[in-house]
């Protein structure tokens, strides 16, 4: 058993430290806010991820897993403390460093005798070395013995505890490689590949990562957008080509884009690092436009569909940036809402669990209590989050309820000629023929 401390109980913190809690460590989570610290007390839990809440439970319950606002309280007679704060996006898309650097400070000023610090917050290449020279500088009266890891973290919204249980891999990086197999210790258990290596490379690795799924879906979104101009559908081009091993099906569908707290901020990072370093990140800028201009599509469409969206009633169904999470950062849905807005349409919206998130965001928007409150009255119908409690809507009832049965599909969930024989106008996302809301 190893004593962990895990600081920031965001997304990332609190999962870590509630898994490495299950695998029968002792862990304390570390974080400034009181209120939140005070809730996770009560087992009260400050995001949705499923099964977290009954994990985050049973740890307590056995005694492995505590919750602090000290930094003495909190790294005493820890082997391992790890970094999971926030790194947002500065103006240029640069990542804000500066709640990393207090929490290396922090880390300088309590512990007294060794440390092993594992960076798990997503930040630029050269993070690790900036981090270890502000800790060596901050104890250079009282030398310290620690070491930097790099331990970036791979977990998706949504399927986290399992991201976390079956991992495709750990990374892990460091000039130190003992420190380096003392952390991999923590993930033996696991029986997954581990890979050791320099402190920049398991950095870059995380960006790469993140970059080239991105990328995948912004290529797919291009290729939809082609597919309706010229008559294909999307959906079985991207099934063809996945059967390819090269390819893979994974990533590969059209809709809305990406959102979230990972892609754009990373990919914007990673541009950013490209760009002050004299290389010019062509594909990367082009990844995030083509995700830009997927929103704009919808309104375009839209717009075309009902001649003007001033006083148009549109109802949004899903507002967290993906299923099965109440995270509404980045999403597309706040985007569409933003534009539409603009244009002068008032807005109904309704998402399983992000209602709460969204109201503390979305001033202007009607907030209903299930998809049928949206569907009544509204000029038009957008699908942004593929929900389960999406795929089996009663369209009879939408149909009667909506003043026109106009259908924008944003993720191709449903089945678009099925909607189409009930009297729909159906639009997909590059699904040829039925996006002219018509038959062919």
């Amino acid at each position: 058993m190893s004593k962990i401390c895990v600081i920031g109980t965001g997304y990332v913190g609190l999962v870590t430290g509630t898994c490495f809690a299950d695998l029968g460590n002792e862990v304390v989570c570390l974080d400034i806010d009181e209120t939140r610290i005070e809730r996770l007390k009560n087992g009260i839990m400050p995001i949705y991820e499923p099964g977290l809440q009954q994990l985050v439970s049973q740890n307590v319950k056995a005694g492995r897993l505590t919750f602090v606002t000290n930094y003495e309280k909190a790294l005493k007679d820890a082997e391992f403390a790890f970094i999971a704060v926030g790194t947002p996006s500065g103006v240029d898309g640069e990542a804000d460093l500066q709640y990393v650097r207090s929490v290396a400070e922090s880390i300088a000023d309590q512990v007294e005798d060794k440390i092993f610090v594992v960076n798990k917050s997503t930040v630029p290449v050269g993070t690790g070395d900036w981090v270890a020279d502000i800790i060596r500088k901050r104890r250079a009266g009282k030398p310290l013995e620690f070491s930097v890891i790099s331990n970036p973290e791979f977990l998706r919204e949504g399927s986290a505890i399992n991201d976390f249980m079956y991992p495709d891999r750990v990374v892990l990086g460091s000039t130190d490689r003992v420190a380096a197999s003392k952390v991999a210790q923590l993930y033996l258990t696991l029986r997954c590949p581990i890979m050791i290596t320099d402190l920049r490379t398991a950095e870059m690795i995380k960006y790469a990562s993140n970059a080239f799924l991105a990328t995948r879906i912004s290529f797919i979104n291009e290729i939809a957008n082609i597919c309706e101009e010229l008559g294909a559908d999307v959906r079985d081009v991207a099934l063809g080509m996945g059967y390819d091993k090269r390819i893979g099906s994974a990533f590969l569908d059209a809709g809305l884009g990406w959102g979230g707290s990972c892609f754009p901020k990373d990919v914007k990072a990673l541009a950013h690092m490209a760009a002050i370093h004299g290389t010019h990140p062509q594909l990367l800028q082009a990844v995030m436009d083509i995700n830009r201009n997927q929103r704009r599509r919808v309104i375009y469409k839209l717009r075309k569909a009902l001649g003007s969206l001033n006083e148009a009633v549109i109802g949004i169904l899903g507002l967290s940036f993906k299923p099965n999470t109440d995270d509404i950062r980045e999403a597309p849905a706040l985007e569409l809402i933003h534009l539409l807005q603009n244009e002068g349409a008032i807005i109904k919206g309704y998402d399983p669990q992000a209602m709460e998130n969204a109201a503390q965001v979305l001033k202007r928007v009607q907030l209903c209590e299930n998809p049928y409150q949206v569907a009544e009255g509204a000029d038009a119908l957008v699908l942004a989050t593929e929900w389960n409690e999406f795929k089996q809507v009663d369209f009879d009832r939408i149909y009667t309820s909506m003043k026109k049965p106009i259908i924008m599909d944003g993720r191709n969930l449903w089945d678009g000629e099925k909607l189409r024989s009930m009297g729909f106008a159906y639009y997909g996302m590059g699904r040829g023929g039925f996006n002219n809301g018509n038959s062919d």
